[in-house]
């Protein structure tokens, strides 16, 4: 198939539209998002929490009258998401539960080096049900992660990590675990790895990855993370097999000097994206590890926007703030703020506000965001009061 061509501005409204970003709400309540993170596979994980985690802010931006107790049911009631590992922690659909067992064969190893250890804590679950680290009385140190912890701990992630365990419930970021054959169907749970080589498993990751993302380039990327044993080799070769095999669709952006892929399944989005025109340019306020902004490279080339989240950053070699959210009006990220902290009760406050250089705050962008900074106040639970914000649109005329 000939390459398609497209300029900046349609690449752009591309990403947003297959994103749910563009026009009118897509998705929405419940359903909205076990089809929207069916779409894109899986949403990242983080435990951060200074206006909501990293799953909640992606899914805000995009689901309409979005409330957090509708993805908390959907993983540990409906138990139609879970909480595994894909690109890094991340959730998604139970059904890909057989895709992730190469993965999961690493901590099996991991676990039958401890069995004692594991066969105990899986007796203790079986007898009392879902536990935390601080209900079990393993306080050997030992290597892991980041740095030396429980082995009570390190042991309930490996036991998850292998499949032995899922998360039951969360109290804030305190997980309790289960034993997974109860809450994941037998047929799912007990699925052969559904890959026969290991080039089929890197072309459903590739697959996988270009459509998690929308829209992505065969080039060194924070979109591969988590794909065991893939180097530039094995991409090179995915992509060559996906291209020959008529799964992903070669694009051509104007001024981009490397192609784009998107998935051929998604040539249908990208015609609606280009011929459907919104009645009003909607905002959003974007995650710090949302999916479309997981290649840092490609949004500047796309949206000449450079994002860094600064949250790892000593204080002083931060540019911006500790934790500073994009903000989307239309297909441009316009802006970029650092809330305060929310707690319970209090209104919503913005520390710093900062426009793009190229910017011209319209009456309409303002009465967008605006209506976005309502959404946003709703989805936490508070208000925010204009006059509060008002000081954002004095900069700019």
């Amino acid at each position: 198939m000939t390459p398609i061509q497209l300029t900046k501005s349609q690449a752009r409204r591309f990403l947003l539209y297959y994103h749910g970003l563009y026009g009118d709400f897509e998705f929405a309540g419940s359903e909205g998002i076990v089809s929207y993170i069916r779409r894109v596979g899986c949403i990242q994980f983080d435990p951060l929490n200074v206006v909501g985690m990293n799953p909640e802010l992606v899914l805000q931006s995009r689901v309409k009258d979005f409330d957090r107790s509708m993805l908390r049911d959907l993983l540990y009631n409906e138990r139609q998401l879970i909480d595994h590992w894909d690109k890094n922690m991340a959730i998604f659909p139970v059904e890909d539960w057989p895709y992730f067992s190469k993965f999961r064969k690493k901590y099996q190893a991991w676990c039958a080096a401890r069995q004692s250890t594991v066969d105990k804590i899986y007796e203790e679950i079986k007898n009392r049900g879902a536990l935390f680290s601080g209900d079990l009385h393993f306080d050997e140190k030992i290597d892991w992660g980041w740095g030396p912890t429980r082995l009570a701990r390190a042991a309930l992630e490996g036991m998850n990590y292998a499949g032995l365990l899922v998360i039951h419930h969360k109290v804030n970021t305190r997980k309790y675990y289960d034993l997974a054959e109860r809450h994941i169907a037998e047929e799912l749970y007990c699925a052969q790895e559904p890959f026969q080589t290991d080039e089929q498993y890197y072309d459903w990751n590739v697959l996988r990855r270009i459509g998690s993302i929308g829209m992505l380039w065969n080039r060194p990327s924070d979109g591969w993370l988590g794909i065991s044993g893939m180097k530039s080799p094995q991409r090179n070769e995915a992509f060559t097999r996906l291209l020959s095999g008529n799964r992903i669709v070669e694009i051509h952006v104007e001024d981009l000097e490397h192609p784009l892929y998107i998935r051929r399944t998604d040539l249908e989005l990208l015609n609606r994206a280009l011929s459907e025109n919104p009645a009003v340019e909607r905002s959003s306020i974007l995650a710090p590890l949302d999916n479309m902004l997981w290649d840092r490279n490609l949004i500047q080339a796309l949206f000449n926007f450079e994002y860094r989240w600064e949250v790892y950053k000593p204080a002083v070699e931060r540019k911006f703030g500790y934790y500073v959210l994009p903000v989307l009006y239309g297909d441009q990220i316009v802006a970029r703020f650092e809330p305060q902290q929310h707690k319970s009760g209090t209104p919503l406050a913005i520390k710093n506000w900062w426009w793009e250089n190229s910017i011209s705050v319209t009456t309409p962008m303002k009465e967008s965001i605006l209506d976005c900074l309502k959404r946003f106040a709703a989805y936490l639970g508070t208000t925010f009061h204009k006059n509060d914000v008002a000081h954002i649109f004095r900069k700019r005329k």
